[in-house]
């Protein structure tokens, strides 16, 4: 049986700030490993991919169970955005029936249990092309120019309680189609912004300081599990 609906872990070998920060091990597990395991346990989604251009991420993933798409140079720098990715992993799996695609990074890898089946709910019944999970920011923000701070979010003295709700892309799972993949789109126009109030959701590695928060986190809900 063909697959439907995928997850595409895109998991490339270089990072400079945190290095090899993809098979850090977090909770005992190497990071990469956390969303493989989130994504087989979920039943509504039929295969498992990383895309990688790395050897040791390559055979941790099918270790754990998931398949890999071996992903070229070019389209593994820096710069590169995630759809290229993304576009890469369909067209060398090449399947017309593909519908839907889950992406999951590597560097979120704490979600609540439910998150998937959730939003794949939200993204059902509301027949949208994709949705996306976002959180609040109860920030109080603003910018500077020429030395000046100006509130862009509140006036001073306001309380933080009676902020505009402002919301940020926690990146902590996607839905897409996959023709919504192909024609360059991993957020649609009618993108359903999905709102997580949860720790995990406070979670993107990129730094040493950002996993050391990951570990605690991860420390602090296994304890109190």
């Amino acid at each position: 049986m063909k697959n439907k609906i995928i997850a595409i872990i895109p998991a490339r070998g270089g990072s400079k700030r945190l290095p090899f920060k993809n098979i850090l091990p977090l909770g005992g597990l190497p990071l990469v490993v956390h969303s493989i395991k989130y994504a087989l346990v979920q039943e509504e989604i039929d295969g498992v991919y990383v895309s990688t251009d790395d050897e040791n991420i390559k055979q941790i993933a099918l270790k754990y169970g998931a398949s890999v798409i071996d992903r070229p140079k070019a389209i593994s720098g820096d710069l590169e955005p995630t759809i290229s990715t993304l576009q890469h992993v369909l067209q060398e799996l090449n399947e017309d029936i593909l519908e839907t695609v889950v992406l999951l990074q590597p560097t979120n890898p704490l979600r609540p249990k439910t998150l998937f089946k959730d939003m794949f709910l939200e993204f059902k019944t509301k027949h949208c092309a994709s949705v996306f999970s976002v959180s609040r920011n109860h920030d109080k923000l603003g910018k500077i120019v020429d030395n000046q701070f100006l509130p862009f979010n509140y006036t001073p003295g306001q309380r933080s309680q009676d902020l505009e709700p402002l919301y940020y892309e926690n990146g902590l799972l996607y839905i897409t189609t996959a023709n919504a993949i192909r024609d360059g789109y991993v957020m649609t126009e009618d993108a359903l912004p999905f709102v997580v109030e949860h720790p995990f959701s406070q979670v993107d590695i990129d730094t040493q300081e950002d996993y050391d928060y990951a570990e605690f986190l991860l420390n602090k809900n296994k304890e109190s599990s």
